[in-house]
């Protein structure tokens, strides 16, 4: 594309912004407000609410729903508190429960979602020795006797003997508050902070704990603590996989029971080897290392990963099996039932406070929250809200804005609203695409709100501004200008006005033979109603044409073609709109023969040229109106119609500029006020349109009329008796014979060029 072609398309574009650019600002408007709440600029947590609520309906369809049988949930739940007794149970049933899990029923792991926080002071032993060393100190064989005991009675050393050498985790919980209290034994950190170099990892950080007591600890060193993450709203859609501690890091439930289930793989996290801002490498992921292989989990910024729901809680959810905790203590299951499973520990009575808020269930286990995230660690899938999400939300945005802003205020109600809906479903299907196939819970609330309110402002605007330029615009030129054309006024309403200005425009007068004569036997009435009948027609040709109507003028139509709104074709439309004219008058005169009324006939005359087009008037009463030199030269063509006896006359201008019409010259003129010829010619019909006839006696016509300028009087009469039966009007051969029988008697004229001059208007 060359210079020209460059500054054409720029100047299109630049003419684009300033007629659109108050349409294009207001779609902008909530792009803006948009990039700021994406930015974090602008906390709006309305959005932060709806992509909630969009993510927990989209979890919901996808969910698969199946029974996982990888995993089973050993549930401490109301039937087994009353078939066993209160919690906490004594440890020394929790000692048979442990070995039964892991000795007769061959579980994989077993994992405790409970803290065991407490000693076990039930037996009594206690108190016994504080006996042995008080009152009954000096009972004899007493101390000795007791000694022989206290194996049997310490129920805590019972239940830490069970978990020796076994692949169990233990639960704890970390605490936030102004003491920052702790208690029991925490497990060793699980992340080497050297490898983090100096980084600093974003992972929710704690100020206390409540971990198990010491003997517990020490047989089973492997714990993970059971804290979910609450959104606002309070629902858990996320656990974290790594929390921190005193400056070190610690692992979950979820992920200390998958990493015994692995022979105890070590945990590294996985940075990007640049940042886009310059600062610090973000965190993408952690992984797994063991014999030289890794695997990654995904996690976002603060070290969480969102949990995989299968489906409804509990019991009866389907998603995990549950059993009773009573039913293993009391051995109803035959042996190696839970071979090579995973088993879970926790509890769905109300009364031990373990049901969540989630996107699944309003009173969720706690437990089976964990069972989810390992379910997911051993699909090798999850779903993870990435670092870059919020820069994701600013692309989205930018692109959905943008491309909105330039389509919306070009494009109809009906458009636009196919435009929105296919943008909008466009926006969810990349989201269900990123979150179906690569596990990317990406936001998506912002930017489809950004498109309903930017289709709504863009119709807004459209309603309450530019429906008001329109109904300016046709209170000053709708009784003039098609209604078509003031929609079209509207797209550019700056370059209309009322003001005068000189331009080639093509002018029509149309005026009624016959109707004096049919006033004068007509009640008014009866006038009234034909005329505004024949009006009603000859209108509707003329804005069918797209031609402006200047005045009524009795039995007289003016009108004109190309402006307000240009039209370059503005002498086509007119002629086709004068045929058009005189064909409907034909059809009326044959319903007027049907009612027996007299028939009208019609002149029309058509002159294209410069004229002054504007409001003219006085102070009390003003029009859109045209005056000039080519305006009243218009206005005796239309008088000629009669001269010649035909329906149109136009000036060699119209003729000269009006494409895809058969004309007849009729002659050259000098009229009223106006001392150089004119050629006047009459459309005969659309090109293609000619019958054989009509094309024969044109001919017959043409070569006849360039005899008589030429002066050759004897080929003038021998072509005359086939001019007259060619069909031609009597008027136009009365009054070319008078003209023929006046100019033979005078001497050859060098210079004639056969112009009629007309000394009436």
């Amino acid at each position: 594309m060359g210079d020209q072609g460059l500054k054409g398309v720029g100047r299109r574009f630049a003419g684009t912004l300033r007629r659109r650019g108050g349409r294009m600002a207001v779609v902008m408007l909530p792009m803006l407000l948009a990039l700021l709440h994406a930015t974090g600029a602008l906390h709006m947590p309305v959005l932060e609410r709806l992509d909630q609520l969009i993510y927990d309906v989209r979890l919901r369809a996808t969910m698969p729903r199946t029974l996982d049988e990888r995993i089973v949930i050993v549930d401490i739940d109301e039937q087994s508190l009353e078939r066993v007794g209160h919690w906490p149970w004594g440890r020394d049933r929790m000692a048979r429960f442990t070995r039964e899990l892991l000795e007769r029923q061959q579980a994989a792991v077993l994992g405790f979602d409970i803290v065991f926080a407490e000693p076990d002071g039930s037996s009594g032993l206690k108190n016994l020795q504080q006996l042995a060393q008080g009152p009954l100190r000096g009972q004899p064989g007493f101390a000795e006797q007791l000694a022989r005991l206290a194996p049997e009675l310490d129920f805590d050393a019972q239940f830490a003997r069970s978990l020796e050498g076994q692949s169990v985790v233990l639960g704890y919980y970390f605490t936030s508050d102004r003491d920052g209290k702790a208690r029991g034994i925490l497990p060793a950190p699980t992340l080497d902070t050297t490898v983090l170099q100096g980084r600093q990892l974003r992972a929710t950080t704690w100020n206390g704990y409540g971990s198990n007591i010491a003997p517990l600890a020490q047989a089973a060193p492997m714990a993970g603590f059971f804290n979910a993450m609450n959104d606002a709203d309070g629902v858990v859609r996320s656990l974290p996989l790594l929390a921190e501690y005193q400056g070190q890091y610690y692992e979950s439930l979820a992920l200390a029971v998958f990493r015994a289930l692995l022979d105890k793989p070590q945990v590294r996290p996985v940075f990007a080897r640049t940042s886009p801002s310059g600062g610090p490498e973000p965190l993408q992921g952690i992984e797994l290392h063991q014999d030289g292989r890794a695997m990654r989990l995904p996690v976002d910024d603060q070290l969480a990963t969102l949990v995989p729901y299968r489906g409804p809680g509990g019991p009866q959810g389907g998603s995990f099996r549950y059993i009773p905790a009573a039913d293993i203590l009391e051995g109803r299951l035959a042996a190696a039932s839970l071979q090579g499973q995973i088993v879970l520990v926790g509890s769905t009575a109300p009364g031990l406070q373990d049901l969540r808020a989630t996107p699944v269930d309003g009173a969720y286990p706690g437990v089976e929250t964990h069972a989810n995230v390992i379910a997911g660690f051993l699909d090798g899938a999850g779903t993870v809200r990435p670092d870059y999400a919020a820069g994701f939300d600013v692309f989205q945005i930018a692109c959905t804005g943008l491309l909105l802003a330039l389509a919306l205020p070009m494009l109809g109600a009906g458009t636009a609203v196919v435009l929105s809906s296919a943008m909008m479903a466009g926006l969810v299907g990349l989201n269900a695409w990123l979150y179906q196939t690569h596990g990317l819970a990406m936001p998506l609330a912002t930017v489809l709100l950004l498109v309903l309110l930017a289709y709504a402002l863009n119709m807004s605007y459209g309603y309450f501004v530019e429906s008001r330029t329109k109904r300016g615009l046709a209170q000053l030129f709708g009784t003039y200008v098609p209604p078509e054309l003031v929609d079209e006024m509207v797209l550019e309403p700056e370059r209309y006005s009322m003001q005068a200005a000189s331009r080639e425009l093509t002018v029509m007068f149309c005026d009624m033979r016959g109707f004096t004569a049919m006033s004068e036997r007509m009640e008014p009435v009866q006038l009234q109603a034909l005329l505004n009948t024949i009006f009603t027609r000859l209108t509707r040709i003329i804005r069918s044409e797209r031609g402006t109507i200047d005045k009524y003028m009795g039995d007289c139509v003016m009108a004109f073609w190309g402006a307000p709104v240009a039209a370059p074709e503005h002498a086509t439309m007119a002629v086709r709109a004068a045929l058009g004219m005189v064909q409907a008058v034909q059809v009326l005169n044959e319903e007027h023969r049907q009612l027996d009324l007299p028939a009208i006939g019609v002149g029309v005359g058509l002159n294209t040229g410069a004229m002054c087009v504007g409001d003219m008037g006085s102070d009390i009463r003003r029009s859109y109106t045209v005056i000039g030199d080519a305006v009243n030269l218009g206005s005796r063509l239309e008088g000629l119609c009669k001269v010649y006896g035909v329906e149109i006359v136009a000036s060699e201008s119209t003729h000269a500029q009006a494409r895809g019409f058969v004309w007849q010259e009729l002659d050259r003129v000098c009229v009223k006020g106006k001392e150089q010829a004119v050629a006047i010619y009459r459309p005969v019909a659309p090109l293609g349109m000619l019958t054989a006839a009509q094309q024969h006696a044109l001919d017959i016509w043409h070569e006849w009329l360039g005899a008589f300028r030429a002066q050759d009087w004897l080929r003038c009469d021998t072509l005359w008796p086939a001019l007259q039966a060619a069909g031609h009007t009597p008027a136009l051969l009365a009054f070319y014979g008078q003209r023929l029988q006046a100019q033979r008697v005078l001497p050859y004229i060098p210079d004639w060029d056969g112009a009629t001059h007309f000394d009436t208007k």
